[in-house]
């Protein structure tokens, strides 16, 4: 067995550090014919079937309405390589800039929402809210996934996972298979 780690007092208030694992997303959006992007660090897989997500979207950030209104965002996901643009689009206020311009990305049409797919970005999510009683109280979304768009390569893309205080690290890249110890849960999907 290995050696236990020495455990120390942490700051509460800094915990995400260890809690958003999950890789930082591009959520899209579009309302009377304006169109924002946000950087996102944190969101949660609720359920399988139907597809859903769970996040917050601070009611200050300009998507908030815009989402809220039109009931439909699109959730990319970027790579790792494009880590000065997304750190670049969250400190950047979408009411003053035309997101998709200044950092030359490329809207694509979605197939079943009103807000753009980011070609740049390896999968798109096309999302529309599935359950609101959470936005008043919570700036809680719920979002039931309509249409996904993946790219087949590279199968296990290098993608951001935010720590805090400007800290990423990248996952994704190589993988470790365990499929014959889940026998619960067997995936039967193929890829």
């Amino acid at each position: 067995m290995s050696r236990l780690p020495g455990k120390r007092d942490f700051p509460v208030e800094h915990i995400r550090r260890y809690l958003e694992p999950g890789p930082v997303v591009l959520v899209s959006s579009q309302w009377r014919g304006k169109t924002n992007i946000m950087t996102m660090g944190w969101h949660t897989v609720m359920e399988f079937t139907p597809s859903l997500i769970g996040c917050v979207i601070a009611s200050s950030n300009d998507s908030f309405e815009m989402i809220r209104k039109s009931k439909v965002c699109v959730i990319n996901i970027p790579t790792a390589d494009m880590i000065d643009t997304v750190v670049g689009i969250g400190n950047t206020d979408g009411s003053e800039t035309d997101k998709f311009e200044t950092f030359g990305l490329h809207p694509r049409k979605a197939t079943k929402v009103g807000a753009p797919l980011i070609d740049e970005c390896f999968a798109s999510f096309e999302c529309r809210i599935h359950d609101a009683k959470m936005i008043d109280a919570y700036d809680f979304f719920i979002f039931k996934v309509v249409k996904a768009h993946v790219a087949p390569r590279p199968r296990y893309p290098k993608t951001l996972h935010y720590h805090g205080q400007g800290i990423f690290t990248e996952g994704g890249g190589k993988a470790v298979s365990r499929v014959r110890g889940f026998t619960k849960y067997r995936d039967t999907a193929t890829f």
